[in-house]
């Protein structure tokens, strides 16, 4: 479970490198979360969610409320969801999650980034079988059986909790996710290094060092994408 998790730190340490990216990303996926339900987090539990996930970013107030307002303002702005799947050197699997407002554009990019890159586009289900949707949680300042004796308190059933380099992770189900949250809340825990929902991958592979820095370079570019939200994959990176 544990290089699961590291990918997941590793993701987002790069993520927090490129600030005015992330964003942006996050501007996207606010507005489209605000315009598809009520524009106020505690009656739209999709937009509650990506606020949550946009503090352990640290995206400023001014992002969250602009994304917000624009939402309000009634912009005709409309974005639609969009999962890609594929794979790349060495036998790697990649999903890949979007909002875009130019389906054949977004297709175009993501095609061209697993192809000039090792890779190749493969059909829907290719890959995403191998994945389980998890709702991942990273705190700091209590330990593993405080925390697991917390969850069993509140009658909460996770797949895993583990402490790692201080932190402690805990896996439930997505559907549980606010559930979780509110049962850290509810006793005191309020601050998470992640929040999130996530695609963890059921086994992880390890690349040769070509093939592991042509991958790098692959996930790289698809980050880049201005319609990509998010990129998962089976890769152990190491302790990079």
């Amino acid at each position: 479970m544990g290089r699961k998790w590291n990918n997941i730190k590793d993701k987002k340490a790069a993520k927090d490198q490129s600030t005015s990216r992330v964003n942006a990303k996050f501007g996207r996926e606010i507005y489209v979360a605000a315009r598809r339900g009520e524009p106020d987090p505690e009656s739209n539990q999709a937009l509650k969610m990506v606020l949550e996930r946009a503090k352990t970013y640290n995206v400023p107030k001014h992002i969250v409320d602009r994304a917000i307002d624009k939402a309000k303002g009634g912009s005709d702005e409309n974005f639609d969801e969009f999962r890609y799947e594929g794979f790349g050197p060495g036998g790697s699997m990649v999903i890949v999650d979007a909002l875009s407002n130019n389906v054949n554009r977004t297709v175009s990019e993501v095609r061209a980034a697993f192809g000039k890159n090792g890779g190749n586009m493969g059909v829907a289900g290719s890959v995403s079988y191998m994945f389980d949707s998890t709702a991942v949680f990273a705190t700091e300042g209590k330990g593993e059986e405080e925390i697991l004796e917390m969850l069993m308190e509140e009658d909460i059933e996770v797949r895993d909790v583990f402490e790692e380099e201080g932190s402690v992770i805990v896996y439930a189900e997505p559907e549980d996710f606010h559930t979780v949250q509110e049962a850290f809340k509810k006793n005191g825990i309020t601050e998470f290094q992640v929040a999130e929902l996530s695609m963890l991958p059921q086994t992880e592979v390890s690349l040769s060092e070509e093939d592991q820095a042509q991958f790098e370079k692959m996930i790289d570019v698809l980050d880049d994408l201005e319609d990509v939200q998010q990129v998962y994959h089976n890769v152990d990176l190491g302790d990079e």
